[in-house]
């Protein structure tokens, strides 16, 4: 998924019909509208209809936070950099993520568009409640949030400079997946999977490029 030039202005073209084209840019606040009111009902339900204690029903949830992380980290380094000859699979693996390497000051890419994430939102709920039973109920909703913090903790280490000096790692380490080396850093919200798993960028030994970086970054000229 190498580019020969980095775009710093527009978005890539995904389809060429201009209704499916529309479909696939959105807003963070969007996103979190949508999935903010599912999140709340869902513990409501569990803890007042399902008839869980509290503790138990955020012990669930956080349970969801932590499996998403692993799952970001799995799906970001073997579906998101998908590599295969085939036509089709490289067009699938471009419209997925290839675009925001190739663009990645493009704002309206980093969630999943409504209808999408919508659809796979409802596979992903009914997957859950297969496996968990009632428990699917608690986990979702972790499971969501951790999504929703990936989408913006990514949309801030593209935006800004880290707010905190803790946080610095998490943003090199992705800056470094960008225009260093894509099979490293694949996490985005943590760096907890790529340390377990012998892909974490070595931090001290990396020096930064300031002027890479800035080509990452939505403010940056």
């Amino acid at each position: 998924m190498k580019f020969e030039k980095i775009h710093n202005k527009g978005q890539a073209r995904l389809f060429k019909n201009d209704y499916l084209e529309m479909l696939t840019k959105t807003h963070p606040l969007v996103i979190w509208g949508i999935y903010i009111p599912v999140i709340s009902y869902l513990l409501y339900y569990s803890a007042t209809t399902l008839n869980f204690s509290v503790g138990y029903v955020f012990l669930i949830f956080f349970c969801g936070i932590f499996f998403w992380s692993f799952f970001e980290y799995i799906a970001h380094r073997f579906i998101f950099h998908w590599v295969s000859d085939n036509p089709t699979a490289k067009k699938i693996a471009y419209v997925m993520h290839g675009n925001h390497h190739h663009y990645p000051r493009d704002r309206q890419r980093l969630f999943m568009p409504p209808v999408p994430s919508i659809i796979i939102a409802s596979v992903l709920f009914s997957l859950f409640y297969l496996i968990l039973g009632r428990h699917g109920f608690m986990f979702f909703p972790g499971f969501m949030l951790g999504y929703l913090m990936y989408g913006t903790m990514h949309y801030a280490i593209h935006a800004w400079n880290p707010p905190f000096k803790w946080m610095k790692g998490l943003w090199r380490n992705h800056h470094l997946h960008h225009y260093k080396d894509e099979h490293k850093g694949f996490g985005v919200s943590s760096t907890i999977w790529d340390h377990v798993f012998g892909t974490m960028f070595d931090l001290k030994k990396e020096k930064d490029d300031k002027e890479k970086v800035q080509e990452l970054m939505f403010g940056k000229k």
